[in-house]
């Protein structure tokens, strides 16, 4: 099918054509279909990819899918959105004497299509704000330094009702450790714009280092942190447990998580929000208060910190192997050495 052709039977795809047309005035975007459709047991969910040309601020290619929204008729019984209600875009610099008779690198389109294959297969929708972890390099056989996926709406593609609902585009931005550790402890808005005067349009080189290495950068997210703090509200972690001994309660950690709590919990609690520590079977949930206070449950736990234990815990626990009392005598914290492994289950290094 030729996607810059209007038919009747196609009117979300045309929807997004009139978007993509009112952005790129004039230009005939390289579109790459699928062959086989993932509904007759393809490997590529998305029903292609379309890459425009863009000039400014820099040179980049611009990436655009069609897929996570209905494209032909109306489908589902879901009248305010179309499918998933988003499409993905991806913003890739150009390298070196790139231009737009070149063409562009292929390597994004596989990301897209792998984000698609965890959508369609898991059901889970994409939001504004949104982060991944790339477990490696985005693009594969490099040395970039990024190695996470942050999702932020399009800033040139507004949300669009089509005939089949509406329909988002989330861009895809491609970000470091270290900024992504700054997105756990602020927020993925936050942070992309602090970047932004860096990396305008949040367009994605593969070739810089951090961005949190200019010192002005770095102060001006730690400054939106300390401001606002956090939204990450959850963390995942490997061990997790309690037992009471008397009228105190002791909560299990390993030394190997207990950095990330430390991080957090003035950033969750001292802005009046909660953060849950959870692994597959529990879940500990700690809560801003004036009085400490721990109920526990058989599988999850709610406790309350007043802001003198807060501080206490912040400034006395510490990722190495010990116990550790908070003031008040209702609550210990211990922490256990923990196993780093490798691919196949050795251990090849302990923390704590």
């Amino acid at each position: 099918m030729d996607p810059t052709t209007e038919n009747e039977g196609t009117p979300g795809w045309d929807a997004l054509n009139a978007a993509l047309a009112a952005l790129y005035p004039g230009q005939e975007p390289k579109h790459y279909g699928t062959a086989l459709p993932y509904t007759l047991g393809g490997n590529d969910p998305l029903d292609g990819i379309s890459v425009y040309w863009a000039d400014a601020p820099r040179p980049h290619w611009h990436y655009v899918t069609y897929g996570f929204s209905e494209l032909y008729d109306k489908q589902s019984e879901d009248t305010a959105d179309s499918g998933y209600g988003f499409e993905l875009t991806f913003r890739l610099a150009a390298a070196p004497g790139e231009g737009p008779d070149a063409a562009p690198p292929v390597w994004p389109m596989s990301l897209l299509q792998n984000l698609a294959r965890y959508v369609f297969s898991s059901g889970n929708v994409f939001e504004a704000g949104h982060h991944l972890d790339a477990n490696g390099p985005i693009a594969l056989d490099t040395d970039t330094v990024l190695r996470h996926l942050a999702l932020v709406e399009d800033p040139q593609l507004a949300a669009r009702e089509t005939p089949n609902g509406r329909v988002r585009f989330l861009q895809v931005v491609g970000v470091s450790d270290d900024e992504m550790a700054a997105v756990r402890r602020w927020s993925t808005q936050g942070v992309l714009e602090a970047l932004a005067p860096a990396m305008p349009l949040w367009i994605t080189d593969i070739q810089r280092s951090s961005l949190l290495d200019d010192p002005a950068l770095a102060d001006r997210v730690a400054a939106g942190s300390a401001r606002e703090g956090s939204t990450t509200g959850i963390l995942f972690i490997e061990t997790l447990g309690w037992e009471t001994d008397g009228d105190t309660v002791e909560l299990r950690l390993g030394a190997g998580q207990v950095p990330g709590v430390l991080e957090l919990l003035p950033l969750r609690l001292a802005h009046g929000r909660t953060l849950t520590l959870a692994d597959r079977e529990r879940s500990w949930q700690f809560e801003p208060g004036e009085a400490d206070r721990v109920e526990l449950g058989p599988d999850s736990a709610r406790c309350v910190l007043s802001p003198d234990t807060l501080q206490a815990f912040v400034a006395h626990v510490h990722a190495q192997r010990g116990t550790y009392p908070l003031p008040g005598g209702r609550l210990r914290i211990r922490v256990e050495p923990t196993a780093l492994r490798d691919a196949q289950g050795n251990v090849v290094r302990t923390l704590g």
